[in-house]
């Protein structure tokens, strides 16, 4: 076992081109906000992977190997290994590949990724109890010096990134610039090194269960591009 709950699952067995999909949720969510994407990605001859993991109990290094390295265990002997992450789940994979290589690595599709950092956290720091919420690894997504999305390089992998800008939260319009998904911004989003880019008229917190979304994912593992 993990650190967190996990799905009980066997390893995949040796099958031809057989491709599996880690999905990976966001911060303060549990692997069961992923589900209709690991329901149509099933369906469309993937075989997903939902990982659980404890997202405000410890830091990243610890997040990102228990996470990554849970999922690749059960992708067991996959010819490739696809991620496809929400928010917090994205940084964990950039973190991981910093130091670490897949060899059977495919594409990788980030819904809301902070990879810039989100302009919340800079601007929530000084609230009680915001530190004991976001734990040890939320608190340092903010944007700028001396938070994680700030070590991190470019990336050197196959990604595509979907935006939301579509903003419900008055923390979204007080403290962040310009369009966001009401706790990460459009520009936060995007990395050096990103193949695509993609933004769509969804929130952060459900994007992942949005059909446009979902049809993007799917399109984007199966071609390496989204939906023109």
């Amino acid at each position: 076992r993990g650190l967190g709950d996990v799905y009980k699952r066997q390893p995949l067995a040796a099958v031809g081109s057989q491709e599996c999909v880690i999905l990976l949720h966001g911060l303060a969510r549990i692997s069961n906000s992923m589900s209709e994407l690991e329901t149509k990605l099933n369906k469309s001859g993937y075989s997903a992977i939902s990982i659980n993991y404890p997202s405000r109990k410890y830091e990243i290094d610890v997040l990102a190997s228990d996470a990554v390295g849970r999922g690749i265990s059960e992708c067991g002997s996959a010819d490739t290994i696809h991620f496809v992450t929400h928010s917090l789940g994205g940084i964990l994979v950039r973190y991981y590949l910093e130091d670490s290589i897949i060899e059977n690595l495919g594409r990788v599709v980030m819904l809301g990724p902070p990879n810039q950092g989100s302009e919340i956290v800079n601007g929530m720091l000084g609230v009680p109890g915001f530190k004991f919420f976001g734990g040890p690894t939320g608190v340092a997504l903010g944007s700028g010096q001396g938070h994680i999305p700030e070590s991190l390089g470019p990336v050197e992998f196959d990604l595509g990134v979907i935006a939301g800008n579509t903003n419900i939260n008055p923390l979204g319009l007080l403290f962040i610039r310009g369009e966001n998904d009401s706790i990460v911004s459009v520009e936060s989003t995007k990395v050096e090194g990103m193949n695509a880019h993609l933004v769509l008229p969804v929130t952060h917190t459900f994007m992942m269960r949005n059909n446009e979304v979902i049809d993007n994912v799917i399109h984007y593992l199966t071609t390496g591009s989204f939906i023109p």
